[in-house]
């Protein structure tokens, strides 16, 4: 039987169960913990560490989607030091990326009051716009790296294994292995890592055709061709399928 966890988040007692993060236990006390790379469906690895959060003893701030919540514990979520390092995060990404497509993350900014003009001799990640297959573009000007495509493409979800990290340091990005273009990776095109990217670096073709001006009526036409054109054939008998004698 699983047994609770009693703590304290910013002076409200909370009863959490036995095995709770920090984060799940201030859900219980209704305090939302901002965060970028946390997803229900992915798992928790702590990587943009805006839902740090202060825990008295600890010297470092804690993120509180990987850390435990364990009896006795005092936590405060909006302490300055807290929002010192959430205001300075949100400073470097909007210094160092393309945000136009991340409506969450804009707000987050004026929420914390954020000054996205702080680091003005930074240097901008820039990648070329791949569009390689029928179903989403990638535009990694766009990525900050949280990792949620490349969980559900692997063992959160899907176990296709077509995205992974490529480079390192500060030129790391999400790519394919070899940088092969998607229609020769293992991807199956399903969407799970569109579905989950918080930034619009994932875009569904569709969608990045409206935005290029391409009317909705356009945008199936080539398709719907090509479907009349094989049904003639099969009409005519033209395409019938190998006899497998």
């Amino acid at each position: 039987m699983t047994e609770d966890v009693h703590l304290t988040i910013d002076g409200n007692e909370v009863m959490a169960p036995e095995g709770s993060t920090l984060m799940e236990a201030a859900g219980l006390a209704g305090i939302v913990t901002p965060t970028i790379c946390y997803h229900p469906a992915t798992t928790s690895n702590g990587l943009c560490r805006l839902c740090v959060v202060e825990v008295e003893g600890q010297r470092l701030l804690q993120p509180a989607c990987i850390v435990r919540a364990s009896e006795g514990q005092k936590v405060h979520t909006d302490t300055e030091r807290v929002q010192r390092s959430r205001r300075t995060i949100l400073e470097m990404l909007a210094a160092t990326m393309d945000l136009s497509e991340s409506p969450e993350i804009q707000q987050m900014i004026l929420d914390t009051g954020a000054d996205s003009s702080r680091f003005p001799d930074s240097v901008r990640r820039e990648s070329q716009l791949l569009d390689d297959n029928p179903m989403y573009v990638r535009d990694y000007s766009k990525c900050l790296l949280c990792w949620r495509c490349v969980q559900v493409c692997a063992e959160d979800a899907q176990y296709t294994f077509a995205l992974s990290f490529d480079g390192r340091g500060y030129r790391t990005q999400i790519g394919t292995f070899f940088d092969r273009p998607i229609p020769e990776t293992s991807c199956v095109l399903c969407g799970q890592c569109v579905a989950v990217c918080p930034t619009g670096a994932l875009l569904p073709k569709r969608e990045f055709l409206l935005q290029q001006g391409r009317r909705p009526d356009e945008l199936g036409a080539g398709t719907a061709g090509k479907r009349r054109r094989r049904a003639g054939r099969l009409e005519r008998g033209q395409d019938d399928p190998p006899n497998p004698r």
